[in-house]
C-alpha cells in the first residue's frame, strides 16, 4: 500500500492543488483529498484543521497545504502540536524542510509558485527523510 498524504487548499489554491493531484500518483503516492472543491471563496483555517486533524488520526501520514500566499494557511496549522509545516518555494526548502525539520506537512503558494516548482518541492519533500542526529531531534523537542 502507498503512503497517504493528505491535501488541502482554500479557493486561491484550488487550482494547484487540483494540478498536483495528478502527480501523486507518478510519486506512488495515494492522495487524501480534503477539498476545498471549486474557487469558492471558503477560509483557509478550516483546510489546515482538516490536514491536522487526518494526521492526528493517522489516516495520513503527512499533508500537503495551498493558500494564495502560503503564510495564512502555514500559521494555521502549525497551531496544531503534531504539526511541522515548512511553507516551501524550491526543492531546496522542500529539503532542508524534511531534512532538518522532520516537517510533515509541505505548504506552497498558490499565487507565488508555478506548477512546476511545485511539483518539483512535492517530490523532494516526499522523497526525503529526517536527517536525525542530536542537533535536529534537540531542536524539535522543542517545538512540540
Amino acid at each position: 500500500m502507498s503512503e497517504i498524504v493528505a491535501i488541502a487548499a482554500d479557493h486561491a489554491g484550488y487550482e494547484l492543488k487540483t494540478a498536483l493531484l495528478a502527480t501523486f500518483a507518478e510519486l506512488g503516492v495515494a492522495p487524501l483529498d480534503l477539498g476545498t472543491a471549486d474557487r469558492q471563496s471558503v477560509d483557509y483555517p478550516d483546510f489546515a484543521d482538516a490536514v491536522a486533524a487526518a494526521l492526528g488520526s493517522g489516516r495520513a501520514e503527512r499533508g500537503v497545504l495551498i493558500c494564495g500566499s502560503g503564510i495564512g494557511i502555514s500559521i494555521a496549522a502549525n497551531r496544531h502540536r503534531h504539526v511541522r509545516a515548512a511553507l516551501c518555494h524550491d526543492g531546496f526548502s522542500a529539503r532542508l524542510a524534511r531534512q532538518h525539520n522532520d516537517a510533515n506537512v509541505l505548504v506552497l503558494g498558490g499565487r507565488l509558485i508555478g506548477v512546476d516548482a511545485a511539483r518539483e518541492c512535492l517530490a523532494v519533500f516526499l522523497a526525503t527523510r529526517f536527517e536525525g542526529g542530536e542537533r535536529h531531534q534537540r531542536r524539535i523537542a522543542k517545538l512540540g
